[in-house]
């Protein structure tokens, strides 16, 4: 008895591993850590430097963590502010432009649907229809009237 519930833990903690969602998290996380670098050497060798230079030279002083009043290092605060700034800005514009491209394909495929409903469900305009239901009646009252005169 053991053994079967110890066999179906071990199935469901399998099943919950493999599902997407569980997959598609741990890809994220592999891949932020590696954006990480990348990010953070953006924001702190290339636009933090531009943003805070003049108040670098204004203070006279070489290093953003040299920036301080009485031992407190606002410098680097001030430079950790800035970096969460930027990549929060950073992440909000990738995260807005995949939210366009997603909104573009669902309208897409929602338009593509709509299009195949309305030649299915296209209807014969009843002129068209009556005018089909006609000629049928003719062509079925001349091959009766040719039958009855051959006959005779």
């Amino acid at each position: 008895m053991v053994a079967n519930g110890s066999r179906s833990f071990f199935a469901d903690f399998r099943d919950f591993i493999m599902k997407g969602n569980v997959i598609d998290l741990a890809v994220a996380v592999i891949l932020g850590g590696a954006f990480n670098g990348i990010v953070n050497s953006l924001v702190q060798d290339i636009i933090t430097p531009a943003i805070l230079s003049p108040a670098i030279k204004a203070a006279g002083v070489d290093k953003l963590s040299d920036l301080s009043i009485s031992g407190i290092k606002y410098g680097l605060f001030l430079s950790s502010v800035i970096n969460f700034v930027i990549i929060a800005f950073c992440l909000f514009s990738i995260i807005r432009s995949f939210e366009t491209v997603k909104r573009k394909l669902i309208r897409k495929e929602e338009l593509a649907i709509a299009e195949a409903e309305a030649i299915e469900t296209q209807e014969v305009k009843p002129e068209i229809l009556a005018q089909e239901n006609l000629t049928k009646a003719i062509e079925t009252l001349t091959e009766v009237i040719n039958n009855k005169s051959v006959n005779h």
